[in-house]
């Protein structure tokens, strides 16, 4: 039929079984885990003390006005992709390598990051248990010269200089954090339908978890650790005060990307011109407020000086001896809610290299869906052993700043293109439109690009090297086999 993209392909091989209650529990399963369990402490303990609370606000109102832009383009291109496809849609070909390459970044670095996180609250849960896991197998091997354990350590480094001064801990792999990417892939390879269910399941019983600190928590809460509940700055830019708080917001915005993941899965979304949308908004406006009650608790229950480590939630409530009993029940809650985001994020990666694939942007193999499971299985077999590479030999904290850079400029990119499709294209069918669109756009750029800025300088680098990289590919590969993006949505697609 003329003018409808719901199906946006002749034969869509990716089975549409997912409703708004799976793209809700989807989001919520990618983005509460590596914020609450891992990046908060780190956050609170090297940029804002307990300010981190404003730092997920601003952070949370940013991703408000991106999922407006998202769920706009959602509605109208149904399909694999996110903010490739969306690119593809408004700024052609070139402009759609260099965003799905960022992606490729953000997914791959955010998976690792919580395969690493998760490796520490496996190890501490572990312990309860009376096993003791051996630091060489179950640490990153690798460092950079701002860990006081690195071989090439230097307080005096640079952070440039620092970033990329490699050094070496002692240890051989982070065996946990391989061994849940290799089980996850397992699950993800086997179908989008059991994916979800496993989902479901596991997100129900991390939300349990989070609301039981919260509950629990909230009543130990102890102005002492409160006080200043912005600490004065350390005499260096992001280093505590406000300038620490907007460093920590661009820090722990990674955290929020599950909504984007979402919109990653739109061709498997039964009607997503309705549910996406749905889907996208309500897993933020959850998570936006589990988050700031949960660094509130955290962040009153210990000393944010002792939250930089790899299990805060678990380290934090066992601080006192009322919420101490939780202590194990949150390092179980953590083990099932971080297990939660990989599978998510695996998930989305893989779809994103489908999308790619699909428009010859990357080799074929990518597209190839399992005639059985119909599922992207070849994309997801290469996608899963190379997050277990990097999840196996780098530490959090390289991981975590390398993954906010590349969200916020998609986020960027996405809100522009809303606007720039509203005047090119205004004769799109559009099921959702974005409110107030020439404030919410404008609104995501800013705030977005606000925080790219208040990331660190070697994250830029990274960002920097990172693209480079791809532009190399694109110009060797992507360039010369690159097709028509016949899934666009045509001219007599006009809005009744």
């Amino acid at each position: 039929m003329a003018g409808d993209i719901a199906n946006p392909t002749e034969q869509d091989d990716l089975q549409r079984v997912l409703g708004p209650w799976h793209l809700i529990a989807l989001g919520i399963g990618a983005v509460i885990g590596a914020g609450i369990f891992v990046i908060t402490g780190y956050a609170a303990a090297d940029f804002a003390g307990p300010g981190v609370v404003i730092s997920f606000a601003i952070a949370g109102v940013g991703c408000f006005f991106a999922a407006l832009c998202y769920a706009e383009y959602a509605s109208m291109i149904p399909v694999a992709g996110s903010a490739y496809t969306y690119t593809y849609a408004t700024l052609g070909k070139f402009m759609a390598w260099f965003i799905g390459w960022n992606l490729v970044l953000e997914y791959l670095a955010t998976s690792a990051t919580v395969t690493v996180g998760w490796s520490g609250y496996f190890t501490d849960f572990m312990r309860y248990l009376g096993v003791t896991l051996p630091m060489k197998l179950s640490s990153a091997p690798l460092c950079v010269a701002t860990n006081i354990h690195c071989s090439t350590y230097s307080p005096t480094a640079s952070p440039i200089d620092a970033a990329l001064s490699i050094g070496f801990t002692g240890a051989y792999i982070n065996l946990p954090s391989v061994l849940l990417v290799a089980a996850v892939t397992v699950v993800l390879v086997l179908g989008v339908r059991l994916s979800a269910l496993f989902n479901n399941v596991m997100v129900s019983l991390k939300l349990l978890i989070v609301l039981l600190v919260i509950i629990v928590g909230l009543p130990h809460v102890t102005a002492a650790n409160h006080t200043p509940f912005i600490p004065p700055n350390a005499g260096e830019w992001g280093h505590f005060g406000w300038s620490g708080v907007m460093r920590a917001t661009g820090v722990i915005f990674f955290a929020y990307i599950g909504f984007d993941a979402v919109s990653v899965a739109a061709q498997e979304t039964k009607n997503p011109q309705r549910n996406v949308p749905l889907g996208l908004l309500g897993a933020l406006l959850v998570c936006t407020v589990l988050y700031m009650l949960m660094s509130y608790v955290l962040t009153g229950l210990a000393p944010y000086t002792a939250l930089n480590v790899s299990h805060p939630v678990s380290m934090a409530v066992a601080n006192i001896p009322a919420t101490a009993w939780l202590a194990p029940y949150v390092n179980l809650g953590a083990v099932i809610g971080l297990a939660t985001v990989v599978l998510v994020l695996l998930m989305g990666q893989s779809r994103i290299f489908y999308a790619m694939a699909r428009d010859g942007m990357l080799p074929p193999m990518f597209s190839v869906i399992h005639h059985k499971f119909h599922t992207p299985w070849k994309g997801t077999i290469v996608v899963a052993a190379a997050c277990a590479t990097l999840g196996g030999l780098l530490p959090i904290d390289v991981l975590g700043e390398l993954v906010s850079i590349g969200t916020l400029l998609a986020f960027v990119i996405v809100c522009a293109g809303v606007m720039i499709l509203r005047r090119t294209r205004p004769d799109l069918k559009r099921p959702f439109r974005t409110p107030f669109l020439w404030l919410v756009a404008p609104a995501g750029i800013v705030t977005c690009s606000a925080m790219m800025y208040w990331l660190p300088k070697d994250t830029w680098l990274r960002l920097v090297i990172w693209t480079a990289i791809g532009l190399v590919i694109y110009a060797v590969y992507g360039r010369r086999h690159a097709k028509a993006a016949h899934w666009l949505p045509q001219k007599d697609s006009v809005e009744k």
